[in-house]
């Protein structure tokens, strides 16, 4: 699948589902988010955009980034609806092209799958070169599909967090793996459906 046909269908995705109001976080955020002090974060594939108005909410500053024009169109929207427009910015970024300028004390990239060709190490490696010293990187992946996965398929392998570190391939004088683990819990889908899931958590600081 190439980039037009990857951006038709997230945009699709998002076009077909209603508009959010107030999306909620990811826990695997706000647990991990609870202690640094605020400061610039960047969310890779924001979607409906509940991490990045969390983060504004606890005072951060936050670029928020999606191939898909319709989730920009909507978050810009709905920051400005809950007025805090003045501390999310989101873009539309190819992450096969070009990367969001600037330094961040946090990027996180909760469940960044696509259908489509990614090179994810690369998008990842970028990231944690965008940081800042003391800066984290959150990177959490699924470990299982949901029934109401738009990929489900039982074969698929999910890389352990240890093997997306690998892929990353950053110099432990600079960057230090925090957490790697697999913890479950249950997730909640389409029409209030729920199911227990695997997470795949990986932590990186910048240390220099």
């Amino acid at each position: 699948m190439d980039t037009k046909d990857a951006i038709t269908f997230w945009d699709g995705v998002h076009a077909t589902r209603p508009v959010a109001t107030d999306p909620r976080p990811n826990d695997r955020l706000v647990e991990t988010v609870m202690g640094p002090a605020p400061g610039r974060a960047l969310d890779l594939g924001c979607g409906v955009g509940g991490d990045a108005l969390w983060l504004a909410r606890q005072g951060w500053h936050v670029t928020a980034v999606d191939l898909s024009a319709v989730a920009v169109a909507r978050l810009t929207a709905l920051a400005h609806s809950h007025d805090l427009q003045e501390l999310v910015t989101a873009e539309r970024h190819d992450l096969h092209t070009s990367f969001p300028r600037g330094r961040f004390d946090l990027v996180c990239a909760h469940y960044l799958h696509s259908p489509h060709d990614l090179d994810r190490s690369a998008v990842l490696r970028a990231a944690a070169h965008a940081l800042n010293p003391d800066g984290l990187l959150l990177v959490v992946d699924h470990g299982s599909s949901a029934p109401w996965s738009w990929n489900p398929a039982p074969d698929t392998h999910y890389p352990t967090p240890r093997e997306v570190a690998a892929g990353i391939d950053l110099d432990p004088a600079t960057w230090t793996v925090e957490r790697a683990d697999t913890p479950r819990r249950i997730a909640t889908g389409p029409g209030g459906r729920t199911a227990e899931v695997t997470d795949h958590i990986l932590l990186i600081r910048r240390t220099t």
